[in-house]
């Protein structure tokens, strides 16, 4: 009985994978736009997207923070769109958007009711084409920005960690910069600055746009010839290509917070990017390591020896290097040193065996499950598209990347933790409150 409610189980998930595969088409522009559609009629909604291929890394050192404030900037108002009047129209017509900004792209989309596609096809190409950027829009955006750097970094419990342990683990490489930016550097930037960066960066041949949902491909594609089509192609863009050198020495810094009472310590390690196997090995890892309370770091720390509140472990996955961090938080009296020394042991553990076969299916079948959640929904898949085709130029991946994750073995596991994972590649950070400062 049980080992056909398994079979049927398994049968039913091979089912549920295989039904996930997405369908879509993909073409160029002229003027370079690429465009991704995936037809999706389960629901009279659309979500349209544009990826451009603008982040933190791509400012000037001097003017830092220029890609998060264009992700305010941009809804500011264009050449047919008020100041101030996006987000009505968005609302009053049944639609919702947000846009986010990381160290290498801004991503910005709308979910209307179908019948309002073309609507959200004219919006975005407006925010391309048509923009309007003065000093009122400026100055108005600058104070946003420094009330959200109050809100959600500066009053904000270990707000800065991630920056901390970037600026330290990074010597030459923009990651080593926070995505926020400096407010110092927004402040002497001119008008004239803020146009170049937008008609550098935001342009056709450097974005992607998905329409997915409730389309009808021919219709949508005439729209997009429409109001895309005009949009001048923009100038070719050098990419920055910096390349660190190894880390073959620990490092050690200190950061106070002024918003905790309770210490915290991270240890850093510096890895290969986004694109690359040892990437997603490296993630395998993570899932081991501190997904959930049965995992190997909260079982050991929290369970066994009580010397830690809270663990964890994670891959922060960048275009062109990674960072992986695993953290620890101490119960009671307990050092940050034995924190570490306990942290280290356990990393030390897949480096010299292979980790149970029970434990290696447990862990596979989480990303599977994670993989059918991700094509779950229509702006997920929409976010998926855009981010294969930009990093990967394999949009495709989107239903085959869960392939090389079934294909990953416990002999790469140890593998990728020998070569990334060492005691002298790592940065250690301790995290402390303001009044620990002597």
């Amino acid at each position: 009985m049980k080992k056909s409610l398994f079979l049927l189980l398994f049968l039913l998930t091979g089912l549920l994978v295989q039904a996930q595969k997405v369908q879509f088409e993909e073409y160029d522009l002229p003027n370079g736009l690429h465009v991704i559609l995936h037809k999706d009629n389960g629901a009279p909604l659309v979500t349209t997207s544009v990826l451009y291929h603008v982040g933190a890394k791509d400012e000037e050192p001097q003017r830092t923070g220029f890609a998060h404030f264009f992700e305010h900037l941009l809804f500011e108002g264009t050449k047919n769109i008020g100041r101030g009047e996006w987000f009505s129209i968005v609302s009053s017509n049944g639609g919702t958007n947000n846009a986010y900004t990381s160290d290498d792209y801004t991503y910005y989309y709308e979910v209307f009711p179908s019948n309002n596609l073309e609507l959200s096809l004219w919006m975005e190409s407006e925010r391309m084409l048509h923009p309007v950027i003065n000093k009122i829009g400026v100055d108005t955006q600058n104070e946003i920005v420094k009330e959200e750097k109050r809100n959600n970094y500066d009053n904000r419990p270990y707000a800065y960690y991630q920056d901390i342990v970037k600026e330290n683990l990074f010597d030459k490489h923009p990651y080593k910069v926070a995505s926020i930016g400096s407010m110092e550097d927004l402040d002497a930037a001119s008008l004239d600055e803020f146009i170049a960066f937008k008609d550098t960066f935001y342009v056709p041949n450097n974005s992607v746009l998905v329409v997915a949902g409730d389309i009808k491909i021919p219709e949508t594609k005439k729209m997009i010839e429409d109001y895309f089509g005009p949009i001048p192609r923009g100038p070719k863009i050098n990419r920055i290509d910096i390349k660190e050198d190894p880390i073959n020495v620990s490092r050690k810094a200190t950061y106070y917070d002024k918003n905790i009472q309770l210490p915290a310590v991270f240890s850093g390690f510096r890895i290969p990017g986004v694109k690359t196997r040892e990437s997603k090995v490296l993630e395998f890892i993570s899932t081991y390591l501190s997904d959930g309370k049965s995992s190997k770091l909260y079982k050991k720390m929290v369970d066994q020896e009580k010397i830690a509140l809270e663990v964890g472990a994670f891959n922060l996955s960048l275009e062109d290097y990674g960072i992986y961090i695993i953290l620890a938080l101490p119960l009671g009296d307990t050092s940050l040193n034995s924190l570490v020394l306990s942290m280290e042991k356990e990393v030390e553990k897949i480096q010299n065996e292979l980790i149970l076969e029970k434990d290696f299916q447990k862990i596979k079948n989480k990303f599977e499950m994670n993989f059918v959640n991700s094509n779950a929904s229509v702006e997920g898949i929409a976010n998926s598209l855009a981010e294969y085709f930009t990093f990967f130029g394999e949009t495709n991946l989107i239903n085959t990347e869960i392939d090389i994750y079934r294909s990953i073995t416990r002999e790469e596991i140890q593998a990728v933790a020998k070569k990334y994972l060492n005691k002298n590649q790592r940065l250690v950070l301790d995290y402390l409150p303001e009044s620990a400062k002597k």
